[in-house]
């Protein structure tokens, strides 16, 4: 089973809200997900993005792998880096 986090889309029609979730790749973009790693709001100026680094640290050292929109995200809170010096301890 190859697990994505990805983003899922929330909120009405013309005011989008998304969830950081972890997913099997096959299922649908706002189907059904294994947890919740964060929120992402691009509606509020500037765009805010909640994230639980532990929970999303654990799931990338199990093999999840990111979006690309996902990873930027990731990148710019500085979880990347710590994920490469985490797998460089090991």
């Amino acid at each position: 089973m190859a697990v994505k986090i990805r983003l899922k889309r929330m909120g009405a029609k013309k005011s989008p809200f998304y969830r950081i979730v972890v997913a099997d790749e096959r299922s649908p973009r706002d189907g059904r997900i294994i947890e919740t790693v964060g929120t992402y709001d691009s509606t509020l100026d500037p765009a805010v993005v909640k994230i639980d680094e532990e929970k999303a640290m654990a799931w990338m050292l199990k093999g999840a792998q990111p979006t690309d929109t996902v990873r930027s995200m990731f990148s710019k809170q500085g979880l990347m880096t710590k994920l490469a010096e985490a797998k460089a301890a090991k």
